[in-house]
Order: C-alpha cells, then structure tokens, then sequence
C-alpha cells in the first residue's frame, strides 16, 4: 500500500514539474483585431511601396521634407513605452500593482510625448495637407501615420483605464488577463512604427 501511494506521489510531481503548453496571453478577441489591423496595414505598405516605384521623383521630394530627428524620436518614445507596459504587467504577476501603475504611467508619458511630436510635425505641414489631394505621397504619408496615430490614442485610452484599475488593485498574478490584453494592443502599434517609420522617413 505504501509503494502504491509513493508511486502516486512521484507521478503527480513528476507531472507538475512538466512545462505547461505555451499559452495566448490576452483576449483572443482582440488578438483577431490586431490580425486584421496587420493585415490592413501590410497592404498600405504595400501600396505605399507600389505607389514610390511608380513616382520616385515625387516620393523622394517629399521624404526630403520630413524631419527624420523628429520619426527617429517617437521610435524611440514607442520601443520606450512598450518596454514600460512590459515592465508592468511583470510587476503585475509578481502581485506588484503599485509598481505596475508607475509603469503604466510612464508608458503614458512616452505616448503623450509621441502624439506631442506628431502634433508638431503636422503643424508644420499645413500646406502639404492642402496639397494632399495632388501629391501621392502626401497622401500616402497623412494616411499611414494619421492610421497610426488613431492607434496610438485608442492604446492610450486603453491604458490610461488600464492603469486606473491597476491602481485599485484590481489586477494580480492570478487576474492580469485584461492588462495582457492592452499589452498587445500596444505592442502592436509599437511594432507597426518600427516598419512605418524606415518605410516613409528612412527609405530612399
């Protein structure tokens, strides 16, 4: 009898130390959104590709105009803020909320400082904006990033919600599905400028 249970127990532990299966950290609902937003976005590079090849003259005139310092700024205050989202729901699972809410907060901070440049930026192109219409690559440049910058201030309503619940306590190692959730969002839109940013600003 003895044997019997012991040959038990060290099956039992033996399962329990086994790595579990790698699982989708997040809603797998907005993870098919993020697919489709992917999917949208690959096909606008395309087209912006497509469209450059066909009038490089006008392309490489207008990529003259854009501030490469400023694109260079926001990839970083993106990498930055993905690199604080991911600090927070770390500090999360370690049932760490107060320290997952500073992070958070900084994360805001380098979108807030993002949407600041691109504001900027698109002051100063009050009459590319106007030439839009005419001008392929201007057109291709404010739908690109003005897509982007949608995204940008969707992610920050999301973690502006997502740091006022993880603030409450609301979240820990057990609950941080919703805080993964927001995490990938933001991911995503950090991911979508590092290729947008070589492809419109860098790109020759």
């Amino acid at each position: 009898m003895t044997a019997a249970v012991t040959s038990v127990s060290e099956r039992l532990l033996r399962e329990t130390d086994r790595p579990s299966a790698p699982q989708l950290r997040g809603d797998l609902g907005v993870w098919f959104v993020i697919l489709l937003e992917l999917l949208t976005f690959a096909i606008l590079f395309v087209a912006y590709a497509f469209a450059r090849n066909r009038e490089p003259a006008v392309f490489q005139a207008g990529q003259a105009t854009l501030d490469l310092h400023s694109g260079a700024l926001n990839t970083v205050l993106l990498i930055t803020g993905s690199w604080c989202v991911a600090r927070a729901v770390q500090a999360v699972r370690r049932n760490a909320a107060q320290a997952g809410a500073r992070w958070l907060l900084g994360a805001l901070l380098c979108g807030g400082g993002f949407v600041g440049v691109k504001l900027g930026e698109y002051a100063g192109k009050a009459q590319a904006w106007a030439d839009m219409g005419d001008n392929t690559f201007y057109m291709l440049y404010f739908l690109l990033t003005g897509f982007h910058f949608l995204h940008v201030a969707v992610g920050m309503l999301a973690i502006v919600y997502l740091w006022w619940r993880t603030r409450q306590g609301a979240y820990s190692a057990h609950d941080s599905h919703a805080l993964e959730t927001g995490a990938a969002f933001w991911h995503m839109v950090d991911l979508l400028w590092i290729v947008l940013f070589p492809l419109v600003y860098v790109l020759r």
